[in-house]
């Protein structure tokens, strides 16, 4: 299986439930290691990317939003990675205000199973749709020639 069906797949089980955590671990590799950046740095192994799941699907991830969601826009794949562009979406409920940002991941797979992912999100576009006054949410730009 190709980087661009597992990432297919992955994304085909969302939102989680514990049935699709417990189907979507089938392609994550027991060494996987999820660059997520930021003040948690890297995180290595299938337990620290199970926990990431879990934690969305009891809510922990987004514990101020709703109606959280991704659409891919655009895929690119090249060999073993695959990357795909997203518009995120998701309403803080503390406040009802909406965002619509541009984010991106990329995955490196073997063998049928993600060993490396990468994951950015546009952060100053949502707060700045989530502050007083920051207004509807912003269009995501499509790339050239769409």
């Amino acid at each position: 299986m190709d980087a661009a069906e597992v990432h297919r797949r992955l994304i085909a089980l969302t939102p989680f439930t514990k049935e699709s955590v417990a189907e979507g671990l089938r392609y994550i590799d027991p060494q996987v290691v999820d660059h997520r950046g930021g003040a948690g740095g890297d995180h290595h192994g299938v337990d620290a990317w199970r926990a990431k799941w879990e934690a969305m699907l009891g809510g922990e991830f987004f514990a101020d939003f709703r109606d959280v969601g991704v659409r891919v826009e655009q895929n690119v794949a090249d060999g073993e990675f695959s990357v795909n562009r997203y518009t995120s979406t998701g309403t803080q409920i503390s406040t009802g205000r909406s965002y619509a940002v541009t984010s991106m991941d990329m995955i490196r797979v073997r063998e049928g199973r993600v060993v490396e992912h990468w994951a950015l999100m546009d952060v100053t576009d949502r707060a700045a749709q989530l502050s007083p006054g920051g207004g509807a949410p912003s269009r995501p730009t499509p790339p050239a020639g769409r």
